[in-house]
C-alpha cells in the first residue's frame, strides 16, 4: 500500500491539529486524515501517527454513515462514593444535621457544621454500625461534606452574650432525643420558630431586582402600614414547610393555633403517628415557663392523643434549630422585591422553595390578647401532666397525650 505522507512536516501538523481536538471533531479530523493519507488503512495510520485503533475505526464509521455518537462522559469513570452507597449519604446527613447551623445574618442559604469529617467517620463505626474497611478515608467523607452543602465554618453575629453551664448537656440532650425520633417509626420530629416581624411597605430590603429601572424604596421604615408575623413548621426528615403568617401579636395563643393548624392539615398523613417532638428555642412566647403555653400545649396533646415532648435548644444558640435555615432562604428569595401588601408578602413566601419543595401558606388574621398568664392554682392541673427533665427541667419537657 502506498502511504500517501510524505513529509515529516505534514505528520506533525496531523498529530498537533487531532490533539487540540476531542470528541466527535476529533475523530472526524481523524477519519479524513486516514482517509487523504492512508487510504483508509486503520493499522498505517495507527502505526504513523500513533493514534488509538479503535478511535480510527469509530471515527470512519462515523464519517460513512453520516452518524455521530453522542459521548457520555459523564457516564464514565469511577461513581461518587454517596452514589455507590445511599446509605452512607443518608447516614452522614443526619449527623451533620445534629451539629448544623444556618447563617445567623440570613445573607447566605449556606449551612454550616462544626462537626469534623474524623468525627463523622466515628460516629459512622459506633453508632451506624460501619465496619472501618467500609467507611471512606476522612479526605472522601470531607468531600462528600462540601458536595452536600456541608461547609466547616462556623459563623456568629456575636458571641453569646453568657453561656450557661448546661450548655453541653442541653446539646447533648437535642442530640440524643432527635436522632431516637428519627429512628422511631412512630414518632415525628418538627421545628417550630418565628421570624422577626415583617414591614409591609415600600420598603428597601437590601436586595436586587432584574429590572429595566431601580425600584425606588422610601428612605425610612419607621412607619409601616402593617406588619406580619411569620412563623414555621418544619417537617425535619420530610422537608415538608408550613409558613403561617398572623396579623396581631406573637403570643403562645397564636404559636399552638399555628401548631393546630398544621396538624389538622396533615394528619391524615401522619396516623401512625403516636410523638411528636417539638425543637424550638426558649423565646418568651414558648417558654417551658410560660403559663398560657404550657396549658394550649397540654390542650393539643390531649384533643390529638399525641405524647408530645418539647426539646430545647441552649439560650443564644438558636441558629441551629432546622427551622431557622427556612428563614434564610425566605429571607433571600424575597429581598429585592418591595412588599407593599400583606398578599404579595404570602404570595412570594409560597412562591420560594425549601429542598425542592413550595411551603404551604396560611394567613391568621385573629387578633390576640398580650399578657396573659395563669395563677399557681390555675396552672397546677397542668403541670401535673408534665414529665421534666430531672437534670436539665427546662429543657426537655414531656406531656402525654390523652384519649384523643
Amino acid at each position: 500500500m502506498k502511504i500517501k505522507l510524505n513529509s515529516e512536516t505534514v505528520m506533525n501538523t496531523l498529530k498537533d491539529g487531532a490533539s487540540k481536538l476531542t470528541g466527535a471533531r476529533k475523530r472526524s479530523f481523524i477519519a479524513r486524515a486516514t482517509l487523504d493519507y492512508f487510504d483508509g488503512s486503520v493499522r498505517a495510520a495507527e502505526r504513523a501517527l500513533g493514534w488509538g485503533r479503535e478511535t480510527i475505526r469509530k471515527g470512519l464509521c462515523e464519517f460513512k454513515n453520516g452518524i455521530t455518537c453522542i459521548d457520555d462522559y459523564q457516564a464514565r469513570g469511577n461513581k461518587k462514593s454517596e452514589e455507590k452507597n445511599p446509605d452512607l449519604k443518608k447516614d452522614i446527613c443526619s449527623i451533620a444535621e445534629l451539629k448544623t447551623q444556618a447563617d445567623p445574618s440570613l445573607k447566605s442559604n449556606l449551612i454550616y457544621t462544626k462537626i469534623t469529617a474524623k468525627s463523622v467517620s466515628e460516629i459512622l463505626q459506633k453508632e451506624k454500625g460501619y465496619a472501618p474497611g467500609n467507611i471512606p478515608s476522612n479526605n472522601t467523607i470531607g468531600n462528600i461534606l462540601n458536595r452536600l452543602g456541608y461547609r466547616l465554618k462556623r459563623i456568629q453575629k456575636t458571641k453569646p452574650l453568657k453561656k450557661i453551664k448546661e450548655v453541653d448537656e442541653i446539646f447533648e440532650n437535642v442530640n440524643k432525643a432527635n436522632r431516637e425520633s428519627d429512628e422511631n417509626s412512630e414518632s415525628l420530629r418538627i421545628s417550630i420558630d418565628s421570624k422577626a416581624h415583617l414591614k409591609i411597605g415600600e420598603f428597601s430590603r437590601n436586595g436586587k431586582a432584574r429590572d429595566s429601572e431601580s425600584k425606588q424604596a422610601s428612605d425610612h421604615d419607621m412607619q409601616p402600614s402593617e406588619k406580619l408575623i411569620p412563623f414555621g413548621v418544619l417537617n425535619v426528615v420530610s422537608g415538608l414547610l408550613t409558613i403561617i403568617f398572623g396579623t396581631s401579636n406573637e403570643t403562645s395563643d397564636f404559636i399552638v393555633d399555628c401548631l393546630e393548624l398544621w396538624w389538622n392539615e396533615n394528619k391524615n398523613n401522619y396516623a401512625h403517628i403516636r410523638q411528636l417532638i417539638i425543637n424550638l428555642d426558649n423565646g418568651p412566647q414558648l417558654a417551658s415557663n410560660r403559663t398560657q403555653f404550657i396549658r394550649r400545649i397540654v390542650e393539643f396533646s390531649s384533643k390529638t392523643g399525641l405524647d408530645v415532648r418539647l426539646v430545647y435548644y441552649p439560650p443564644y444558640h438558636s441558629k441551629y434549630n432546622p427551622i431557622e435555615r427556612c428563614w434564610g432562604i425566605l429571607e433571600t428569595h424575597w429581598n429585592g422585591e418591595l412588599l407593599n401588601s400583606i398578599s404579595k408578602a404570602v404570595g412570594w413566601a409560597g412562591s420560594m422553595t425549601w429542598k425542592g419543595i413550595k411551603p404551604v401558606v396560611h394567613l391568621i388574621e385573629k387578633t390576640y390578647e398580650t399578657g396573659i398568664s395563669l395563677t399557681k392554682k390555675e396552672i397546677k392541673p397542668y403541670l401535673e401532666k408534665l414529665t421534666r427533665s430531672p437534670t436539665i427541667p427546662k429543657w426537655d419537657v414531656c406531656v402525654t397525650g390523652g384519649s384523643g
